[in-house]
Protein backbone atom coordinates (compact mmCIF):
# COMPACT_ATOMS: atom_id res chain seq x y z
CA UNK A 1 0.00 0.00 0.00
CA UNK A 2 1.74 3.58 -0.79
CA UNK A 3 1.54 5.79 1.87
CA UNK A 4 3.30 9.10 2.34
CA UNK A 5 3.29 11.21 5.47
CA UNK A 6 4.29 14.91 5.26
CA UNK A 7 5.83 16.88 8.23
CA UNK A 8 8.58 19.71 9.25
CA UNK A 9 5.55 22.60 9.26
CA UNK A 10 5.12 25.17 11.35
CA UNK A 11 5.04 28.96 12.26
CA UNK A 12 7.94 30.74 10.90
CA UNK A 13 8.67 34.25 10.08
CA UNK A 14 9.52 35.94 6.86
CA UNK A 15 12.56 35.42 5.33
CA UNK A 16 13.37 32.49 7.54
CA UNK A 17 13.60 28.54 5.85
CA UNK A 18 11.36 25.18 6.99
CA UNK A 19 12.45 22.05 5.51
CA UNK A 20 9.46 19.67 4.76
CA UNK A 21 9.83 15.63 4.89
CA UNK A 22 7.65 13.13 3.72
CA UNK A 23 8.43 9.35 4.39
CA UNK A 24 7.13 6.97 1.55
CA UNK A 25 6.22 3.68 2.21
CA UNK A 26 5.10 0.67 -0.15
CA UNK A 27 6.62 2.09 -3.62
CA UNK A 28 10.31 3.05 -4.51
CA UNK A 29 11.10 6.32 -4.98
CA UNK A 30 12.66 5.17 -8.02
CA UNK A 31 9.61 4.23 -9.77
CA UNK A 32 7.42 7.07 -9.22
CA UNK A 33 7.11 10.74 -9.86
CA UNK A 34 6.90 13.16 -6.73
CA UNK A 35 5.60 16.17 -6.01
CA UNK A 36 4.17 18.98 -3.49
CA UNK A 37 1.19 20.82 -3.55
CA UNK A 38 -0.28 22.94 -1.13
CA UNK A 39 -3.81 24.95 -0.14
CA UNK A 40 -4.27 27.87 1.26
CA UNK A 41 -7.20 28.78 3.24
CA UNK A 42 -10.18 29.78 0.79
CA UNK A 43 -8.33 29.08 -2.51
CA UNK A 44 -7.12 25.90 -4.59
CA UNK A 45 -4.62 23.55 -4.69
CA UNK A 46 -1.42 24.57 -6.51
CA UNK A 47 1.66 22.71 -7.51
CA UNK A 48 4.54 23.62 -6.13
CA UNK A 49 7.22 21.28 -7.08
CA UNK A 50 7.65 17.72 -8.75
CA UNK A 51 10.50 15.34 -10.05
CA UNK A 52 11.66 12.16 -11.50
CA UNK A 53 14.30 10.14 -12.05
CA UNK A 54 13.45 10.91 -15.71
CA UNK A 55 12.66 14.56 -15.48
CA UNK A 56 14.35 17.74 -13.78
CA UNK A 57 12.93 19.33 -11.17
CA UNK A 58 10.18 21.68 -11.98
CA UNK A 59 8.94 24.34 -10.02
CA UNK A 60 5.64 26.85 -9.95
CA UNK A 61 7.23 30.59 -10.58
CA UNK A 62 5.88 31.73 -7.19
CA UNK A 63 8.83 29.67 -5.71
CA UNK A 64 11.42 29.28 -8.14
CA UNK A 65 14.73 30.09 -6.39
CA UNK A 66 13.61 29.71 -2.79
CA UNK A 67 12.39 26.04 -2.99
CA UNK A 68 13.91 23.33 -3.60
CA UNK A 69 12.87 19.26 -4.17
CA UNK A 70 15.53 16.69 -3.37
CA UNK A 71 14.73 13.00 -2.67
CA UNK A 72 17.13 10.15 -0.36
CA UNK A 73 16.04 7.24 -2.51
CA UNK A 74 17.78 5.29 0.44
CA UNK A 75 15.71 6.16 3.34
CA UNK A 76 12.59 6.58 0.54
CA UNK A 77 12.29 10.29 1.79
CA UNK A 78 11.10 13.20 -0.09
CA UNK A 79 12.29 16.93 1.30
CA UNK A 80 11.27 20.50 0.43
CA UNK A 81 13.89 23.14 0.84
CA UNK A 82 11.84 26.50 1.34
CA UNK A 83 13.84 29.32 1.86
CA UNK A 84 13.33 33.07 1.92
CA UNK A 85 9.42 32.36 3.31
CA UNK A 86 6.66 34.76 2.92
CA UNK A 87 3.52 35.21 4.04
CA UNK A 88 1.86 34.15 0.90
CA UNK A 89 3.12 30.99 1.47
CA UNK A 90 1.02 30.07 4.12
CA UNK A 91 -0.80 27.00 3.45
CA UNK A 92 -1.16 23.15 3.71
CA UNK A 93 1.34 21.04 1.93
CA UNK A 94 0.78 18.06 0.90
CA UNK A 95 3.64 15.51 -0.74
CA UNK A 96 2.20 13.38 -3.48
CA UNK A 97 3.42 10.82 -5.77
CA UNK A 98 2.36 9.13 -9.08
CA UNK A 99 2.95 5.98 -10.88
CA UNK A 100 3.49 7.30 -14.14
CA UNK A 101 7.08 8.62 -14.14
CA UNK A 102 6.47 10.53 -17.22
CA UNK A 103 3.68 13.10 -15.41
CA UNK A 104 6.29 14.60 -13.56
CA UNK A 105 7.81 16.18 -16.74
CA UNK A 106 4.93 18.11 -17.44
CA UNK A 107 5.22 19.97 -14.97
CA UNK A 108 3.95 21.49 -11.72
CA UNK A 109 0.00 21.70 -12.65
CA UNK A 110 -0.73 18.54 -12.41
CA UNK A 111 0.60 17.74 -9.05
CA UNK A 112 -2.57 18.16 -7.01
CA UNK A 113 -4.13 15.09 -9.34
CA UNK A 114 -1.22 12.14 -8.87
CA UNK A 115 -2.17 9.12 -7.28
CA UNK A 116 -1.57 9.13 -4.40
CA UNK A 117 -1.26 11.95 -1.71
CA UNK A 118 -0.93 12.06 1.87
CA UNK A 119 -2.33 14.03 5.11
CA UNK A 120 -0.66 17.43 4.67
CA UNK A 121 1.50 19.41 7.03
CA UNK A 122 0.96 23.19 7.82
CA UNK A 123 2.82 25.77 7.13
CA UNK A 124 2.18 29.52 8.87
CA UNK A 125 4.51 32.03 7.72
CA UNK A 126 4.00 35.31 9.95
CA UNK A 127 5.13 38.91 8.66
Amino acid sequence: EVQLQASGGGLVQAGNSLRLACAASGFSLDDYAIGWFRQAPGKEREGVACSSHESPAYYDDAVKGRFTISTDNVKNMVYLQMNNLKPEDTAKYYCAADSSVPVAALGVALVDQYDHCGQGTLVTVSS
